[in-house]
């Protein structure tokens, strides 16, 4: 049985891979996938409906998915229908978390009183909202960095709240029984009812009540386009150019010059009346001409939206953290039992879920035309990436299972990392100009982030021979000996990468600023990776350190690198600091401590690391 294992798990990986490609079924009679699959303008990115959704979902509760109060889960594009179509039932969707008990205070609820404890409805937030307003207006002046963790929740929640009310906006005009029905109207009327506005306007005889429904409709118009920024109508007919996309609002006000109701406007209205009355066969067909009417000018881009919507639904950074996570334990269980059954059954996880995080990432890499790093969000996958790459090359020549570990660890937690980035929205996000430069994105930007790559590799394979020593009587000389060529050879190629890169970076801010080197803290923090893996490998060749020192410097390069990826966006000054995000102080403190903890473990006597680890198992 044992030799058939690692086949076992090779094969059961590639199902459990396969089985998240399928395509995505509707839930009913409705065309959901095709309606999520339809375009949109946001932040200079045409993007499918989908994404929108999905990216919005994770900004207001950190999942992608909504269950009723009747225990009836919604995928991401049915909620967003509710939410453009039906919102009187989707401010009842228990979807904004709120975490804070001073912001709980606000509205004067309890943790007991939302859905999981956390999960809270528009309803139940309406009665106090102006309050909530207040605070944030007076947490506004304040800079991101000092605020209070109540400030930082006031904010946040505020700003999850004007999102959807954007969402709102974006499609129809909200609280409309029959938004098509007045729009068919409008344009029947739209002649008489100009005339009568600019006679009132001249203080000449009209139909008052003409001029005042079609101020109270024009009004309404204003609101829907000031009130989002979901460029959701493609230009007219033979325009595919990207900047005439509009507001549905915007695209409604033209009416009264036109005098001809948008035709796309039309559309989405007779999407929110199929939906709202229960009519899958007009909704269905209203998908299918309005996809055709687009694919005359925007074929790429639909097919774009179409992969985006499958890469979407397939989460293929999600199967590869959990085949991390099972690989992880396969491996350390290989130091128990069957070593070369287990080894190989996670090495062989460990290689499918690589092959899914590079296809996760060379997917991402297309859609967006960039190379892989562009935000910290794409830092990450690439860290982990790197990081694992490396293990799988390590585990081929020492098949130890070490590699394994380290990938496992390493994969699964840079992935997590994504993930709790990704909380932010929608990462497939436009550059800021002076990224906007594909050479130096795939030069110093790939090779820096290698280098953080080997640099936590290091540091890991340090940890593993720390917790062996100190948790068990496993790292035997062999073992050692084996763990210490790994840190080295890794540290040789982290200096190499993260000084090439750090040079390569000075080049573009010469190009960019006008300056090599400005002392940034970015740049500071790239200066003191590459200072501090000199020093670790001068301290060797010197033999200032034997294997315990070689590998309490390692695990420090988890600190330095930790604080330059992250520590240094915190900050919020300098010209890098692309990825601000205050939420991670804590994390990051916590990381450093417990490497510190580790490095002074390192200083306790080899004699007594063989005696705990003898009370350990004891």
């Amino acid at each position: 049985m044992k030799k058939f294992l690692p086949l076992a798990a090779l094969l059961l990986a590639v199902l459990y891979v396969a089985s998240t490609l399928r395509a995505p079924k509707n839930p009913g009679a409705f065309d959901v996938g095709g309606f999520s699959r339809l375009p949109l303008l946001v932040n200079g990115r045409l993007k499918p409906i989908d994404t929108v959704a999905r990216s919005s979902l994770l900004q207001l509760q950190g999942r992608q998915t909504v269950t009723t109060a009747e225990g009836r889960k919604l995928l991401p594009a049915e909620w967003l229908l509710d939410v453009a179509f039906r919102p009187e039932l989707a401010d009842t969707y228990p979807h904004f978390e709120i975490v804070h008990p001073e912001v709980l205070a606000i509205f004067d609820l309890k943790a007991q009183d939302g859905q999981g404890e956390k999960r809270f409805s528009l309803r139940q937030l309406e009665p106090k909202i102006s309050e909530l307003q207040r605070q944030a207006r007076l947490a506004d002046p304040v800079e991101a960095a000092v605020r209070t963790s109540f400030q930082r929740a006031v904010t946040q929640l505020y700003g999850n709240l004007v999102h959807y009310q954007r969402l709102r906006h974006g499609f129809a005009a909200p609280g409309r029984s029959d938004f098509l029905g007045e729009l068919l109207k409008f344009q029947d009327t739209v002649a008489a009812g100009v005339t009568a506005i600019r006679a009132k306007q001249a203080g000449q005889p009209h139909d008052e009540a003409v001029a005042k429904a079609m101020t109270e409709l024009g009004e309404q118009f204003v609101v829907m386009n000031e009130s989002t920024t979901f460029l959701v109508i493609p230009p007219d007919a033979d325009n595919a150019d990207l900047a005439a996309w509009r507001t549905a609002g915007a695209a409604l006000l033209e009416t009264f010059r036109s005098g001809r109701v948008n035709a796309a406007a039309l559309a989405y209205a007779g999407f929110g009346h199929a939906w709202r009355n229960e009519k899958p066969e007009q909704f269905n067909k209203l998908v299918e001409l309005f996809r055709s009417d687009l694919a005359k000018r925007f074929t790429p881009a639909l097919e774009k939206c179409d992969a985006e919507a499958r890469f979407n639904a397939a989460q293929p950074f999600y199967a590869s953290m959990t085949l991390y996570a099972l690989a992880f334990f396969l491996a350390v269980f290989s130091w128990l039992l069957w070593p070369d059954a287990l080894g190989r059954a996670a090495f062989w996880l460990i290689t499918i879920a690589w092959i899914v995080a590079t296809a996760g990432i060379a997917t991402r890499m297309w859609l967006e035309g960039r190379p892989p790093v562009t935000n910290l969000y794409s830092s990450a996958l690439f860290v982990g990436w790197g990081a694992v790459g490396l293990c799988l090359i390590l585990e081929s020549f020492f098949r130890n299972a070490i590699g394994s570990v380290a990938a496992g660890v390493i994969g699964f937690a840079t992935l997590l990392i994504a993930h709790h980035l990704s909380l932010s929205g929608d990462t497939l996000e436009m550059m800021r100009a002076v990224l906007d430069s594909n050479f130096w994105l795939a030069t110093h930007v790939v090779v820096v982030t290698s280098g953080y790559s080997a640099t936590f590799l290091a540091g890991f394979l340090a940890i593993i021979y720390i917790v062996r020593g100190v948790f068990t009587k496993t790292l035997d000389p062999t073992t050692a000996d084996s763990l210490a060529r790994m840190v080295y050879g890794i540290v040789c190629f982290a200096t190499l990468f993260s000084f090439v890169g750090t040079i390569l970076g000075g080049i573009w801010a010469d190009q960019s600023w006008g300056r090599f080197w400005g002392w940034d803290p970015k740049e500071n923090g790239a200066l003191i990776i590459v200072i501090w893996n000199a020093i670790i490998l001068h301290a060797r060749w010197g033999g200032m350190i034997k294997q315990r020192g070689l590998m309490a410097l390692a695990v420090g390069g988890n600190i330095v690198t930790g604080w330059s990826w992250f520590g240094t966006n915190m900050l919020g000054v300098g010209l890098h600091s692309y990825g601000f995000t205050d939420a991670a102080f804590i994390a990051l403190t916590s990381f450093a401590i417990s490497q510190l903890v580790l490095i002074a473990i390192t200083f306790v006597p080899q004699a007594k690391w063989r005696s705990f680890a003898g009370l350990r198992r004891a």
